[in-house]
């Protein structure tokens, strides 16, 4: 039976922590499904088209040829499921994100019967989406946080 791992998130922007978590993934799992989700009750920096052709150029700069990229509306457990997902992939940055990761794996569990694998984020991955809008908002150098792609399409923006 083939391992798919589906990566839940906003992605809002990707990260060089979330490209981190990706690579691990991919080394894992026979493929990972990368789900941007749509959550009309939060506003997106980035328009999620955007993102997701940004974060399919990266992967394609990386090399890495297992994993797909894809948007959604809906529960990330029902997304999952319709796309065949044996395991749902998380990043964890630091203490604080595995007690509300935890939470969330044991609902998961719950409702949908999908262990939850959790994946470190890196050396960088405590770096947030705020601070980097911060860094954005300032004009600053971008490359140590961002993959090259995604920084071009938000440039393009």
């Amino acid at each position: 039976m083939e391992k798919i791992g589906f990566y839940a998130g906003s992605f809002d922007p990707f990260t060089k922590g979330h490209l981190h978590v990706v690579k691990v993934s991919s080394e894992i799992f026979d493929k990972v499904i990368i789900g941007i989700g749509i959550n009309p009750t939060k506003e997106r920096r980035f328009d999620t088209n955007l993102m997701v052709n940004a974060i399919k150029k990266t992967l394609k700069t990386e090399g890495i040829s297992n994993v797909e990229v894809l948007s959604y509306n809906n529960l990330s457990v029902t997304t999952a499921i319709e796309n065949n997902a044996n395991f749902l992939i998380r990043g964890i940055r630091n203490g604080m994100d595995y007690d509300f990761e935890e939470t969330l794996a044991t609902f998961n569990k719950e409702v949908s019967n999908l262990d939850t694998i959790y994946v470190r984020a890196g050396e960088i991955g405590p770096i947030n989406s705020t601070m980097i809008m911060d860094l954005i908002r300032n004009g600053a150098d971008l490359n140590r946080f961002l993959p090259i792609d995604i920084i071009n399409a938000i440039k393009e923006k």
